[in-house]
C-alpha cells in the first residue's frame, strides 16, 4: 500500500509518497509560488533534489505536475496512479466537529470549510488540496487528519475561557490546541521505546520549533496543551508572543492606533524571541548573539526557557505526576542548550539531565536524563507525515 500525504498551503503544496509495507518515504517534494509565473517544484527522490520550474495557476495543475514527476521514467517511484492507494491530508482545524481522522466526503468537506473562520490561513488551503485530488484522482479515497483532533479529549473546564459564555456558543471561542499529529506520533513512539503501553504512561511532549506547544498526555490521550483558540497562545515562540495579559493588546492598539490586523501581525510575526531580542526568530542566531554579549538576546532566551519549564510543571500538575518528558521538533531535537536550561528549572520535580547524553543527542532518538533521574527525559524526532499516513491507512481499512 502506497499513500500520498499532502500538506497544502495557500500557494504551496508539500507531499510525500510513503510505502506502508515498510513505511519508507519513496519521494517527497515542495511546490512553491502556486498561482504565479515563478512557480517551481523541488522534487526529492533517492537522496537527490531536482528543481523544476513550471508555472501553474492552481493546486489542481500543481498536483497534476507532481503526479507526472512521480511517474517519470527517471525521477518517478510509481508506474501508474493505480499504485497510490489513498491520500492523507493535513488539515489544521477541525473545530469541535472532528475528534479523529475521517474519510472525506461532501459533508466532511463542507464542515472543514465551515471551520475556516478558526483557521483562515490554513483550512481554505487544505480544501484546495482536497478538491485538487478529487478532480485529478476521483477514484481515490481522501482522509483528513486534523491538528486539533488529538486535543478533543481535553475536559471542558480546561478548554473553556473565562469570558462571556455566549462567545463560545456563538463563535466557538475555546482552547483547541495544535500540533496534535506530532504529539500523537511522539507519545506512541516513546511508549514503543520504553516497551510500555501508552495507556500506562504520563507523558509531557515538548514540540518546540518556530511554532511550539507543550502537551500533557495521560493514558494515551491529550489532557492539557499550551496552544489555544489559535497557535499564537501558550509558550513564547520564534515570532509569536504566547500567553499575555490580554489588556496589553488593547493598550498598545490605543497607544499606537493599531488596527486589529496590525495587532495580529505584531503578535504573530514581531513578538516572541524576535520581539525581545530584536535579533531574529531563529534560536541559533539568538544563541550566537548571546555568545557575543547581547543582553537582550540573553533576556529573550531566559524568558523562553522559564516559560517552557513553567508550562511543563503545569502539565505535571494536570496529570498529578509525569513519567517521561520528550523533546521534539527543530529546537527540541537540536537545541542542546535550550533542553539543558529548561531541565535545570525542573530539578525540583526530580528531573536530572546527563550532560554528555544531552550533548550527543542531535536530531536522533536518545535518552538524555541521568540514570538517577526520577523523570525520564528523551529526544524523539517527530514525523507528522508518517503519522498522517498511518491514520490514512487505518481509516481506509475501517471504511
Amino acid at each position: 500500500m502506497k499513500i500520498l500525504v499532502l500538506n497544502s498551503g495557500s500557494s504551496s503544496l508539500k507531499y510525500q509518497v510513503i510505502d506502508m509495507e515498510n513505511e519508507e518515504v519513496l519521494a517527497s517534494g515542495y511546490y512553491e509560488r502556486i498561482g504565479s509565473d515563478k512557480s517551481f517544484l523541488t522534487h526529492k527522490v533517492n537522496g537527490e533534489k531536482i528543481k523544476l520550474e513550471n508555472p501553474v495557476n492552481d493546486h489542481s495543475e500543481a498536483l497534476k505536475f507532481v503526479m507526472d514527476q512521480l511517474m517519470d521514467e527517471k525521477y518517478g517511484v510509481i508506474k501508474s496512479l493505480d499504485e497510490i492507494d489513498s491520500i492523507g491530508h493535513r488539515i489544521v482545524h477541525g473545530g469541535e466537529k472532528f475528534s479523529s481522522s475521517v474519510l472525506i466526503d461532501d459533508e466532511v468537506l463542507n464542515a472543514i470549510e465551515e471551520c475556516s473562520s478558526l483557521a483562515p490561513l490554513h483550512n481554505p488551503a487544505g480544501v484546495l488540496g482536497i478538491k485538487a485530488c478529487m478532480k485529478e484522482m476521483p477514484e481515490k479515497k481522501n482522509v483528513a487528519v486534523f491538528d486539533t483532533a488529538f486535543h478533543q479529549t481535553i475536559s471542558k473546564e480546561k478548554y473553556i475561557y473565562p469570558i462571556p459564555y455566549e462567545y463560545y456558543e456563538k463563535y466557538g471561542v475555546r482552547k483547541y490546541g495544535f500540533h496534535g499529529t506530532s504529539h500523537m506520533f511522539v507519545s506512541r513512539r516513546i511508549a514503543e521505546i520504553l516497551g510500555k503501553p501508552v495507556e500506562d504512561l504520563k507523558i509531557i511532549n515538548c514540540h518546540i520549533g518556530q511554532g511550539a506547544s507543550i502537551c500533557a498526555i495521560k493514558n494515551g490521550k491529550s489532557v492539557e496543551t499550551s496552544m489555544g483558540l489559535t497557535p499564537v497562545a501558550g509558550i513564547p515562540m520564534g515570532s509569536r508572543s504566547g500567553d499575555l495579559d490580554p489588556s496589553i493588546v488593547t493598550f498598545i492598539m490605543k497607544k499606537e492606533n493599531m488596527t486589529p490586523d496590525e495587532a495580529d501581525t505584531m503578535l504573530n510575526k514581531k513578538s516572541g524571541l524576535f520581539g525581545i531580542s530584536g535579533v531574529s526568530a531563529d534560536n541559533r542566531d539568538i544563541e550566537e548573539a548571546v555568545s557575543n554579549g547581547n543582553e537582550r538576546a540573553k533576556l529573550a532566551l531566559d524568558n523562553y526557557h522559564y516559560l517552557i519549564a513553567s508550562y511543563i510543571a503545569r502539565c505535571a500538575v494536570t496529570m498529578n505526576g509525569v513519567d517521561v518528558i520528550t523533546f521534539t521538533a527543530g529546537v527540541g531535537e537540536r537545541g542542546r542548550e535550550s533542553r539543558e536550561e529548561i531541565c535545570k528549572q525542573l530539578e525540583f520535580m526530580g528531573v536530572k539531565l546527563d550532560e554528555q547524553r544531552n550533548k550527543d543527542a542531535f536530531a536522533v532518538e536518545a535518552k538524555i536524563s541521568s540514570d538517577d533521574s526520577k523523570v525520564l527525559v528523551y529526544v524523539v524526532p517527530t514525523n507528522e507525515e508518517l503519522m498522517i499516513a498511518r491514520e490514512t491507512k487505518r481509516i481506509c481499512q475501517e471504511n
